[in-house]
Formats: structure tokens, C-alpha cells, sequence
């Protein structure tokens, strides 16, 4: 299946290949962490940095379409990056993604 999409506003960051089901995959994006990751048939891109704690959500553990941060236990949706219990209380960014082929394309225009 072929979708169409400005590839102008699009970057490729993996193979659909690459993605193991509920493994975050870090990638960098103009100089901006970016999680992807691959879960119930669908693939997200989250910012990779959780909003209470300057760590890497990638290396946290995903679980019902939710990432959590490994070192306080927040845990962000990965559709709108609002976390869902303390300690954080702020969203982090997600962007759009779009599949091709093989190929996984992250835009860093916020969705939410």
C-alpha cells in the first residue's frame, strides 16, 4: 500500500524491520531525541526525554500503549505523550509517523 505525504516535513528513521514489538528505538532527529517504537499494530514516535527527570524514555519499558521512564516510573501514552500517574505532570511531545514500505518516517511537527 502506497501513501502519500509530504516527504518535505518527513525524515526516515528506521526500517519497519528494525523495530521489535515494544522495544524503543532511540533516533535523533536535528539534534532532538526521538523514541520509536512498535506496539499494538502501530508505531509511535515519542519525545525521548521524560519531562520530570532528564532521562531517556527508550531505555524504559512499554506496556498497553505506554512508555515508562525507567528511573521514576511515570509512564506517557504514546498517542499523546500525557503522562498517566506522578511523579511527572507534563506532557511530552509526540510527532507524526508515517509508513512506507519498510520505511518509517518521523516528522518533528508536534501533534500534541
Amino acid at each position: 500500500m502506497t501513501t502519500t505525504f509530504d516527504r518535505a516535513r518527513f525524515t526516515r528513521v528506521c526500517g519497519l524491520s528494525e523495530l521489535e514489538e515494544d522495544t524503543p528505538k532511540r533516533v535523533e532527529l536535528d539534534g532532538t531525541p526521538v523514541s520509536v517504537v512498535r506496539t499494538e499494530g502501530e508505531v509511535f514516535a515519542i519525545n525521548d526525554i521524560c519531562s520530570h527527570a532528564n532521562v531517556s524514555l527508550s531505555e524504559g519499558e512499554v506496556e498497553d500503549c505506554q512508555i515508562e521512564c525507567w528511573l521514576h516510573g511515570s509512564a506517557f501514552d504514546l498517542r499523546t505523550g500525557k503522562p498517566s500517574g506522578l511523579p511527572a505532570t507534563r506532557p511530552v511531545p509526540v510527532y507524526p509517523v508515517k509508513i512506507e514500505g519498510d520505511d518509517v518516517f518521523v516528522s518533528l511537527t508536534q501533534e500534541s
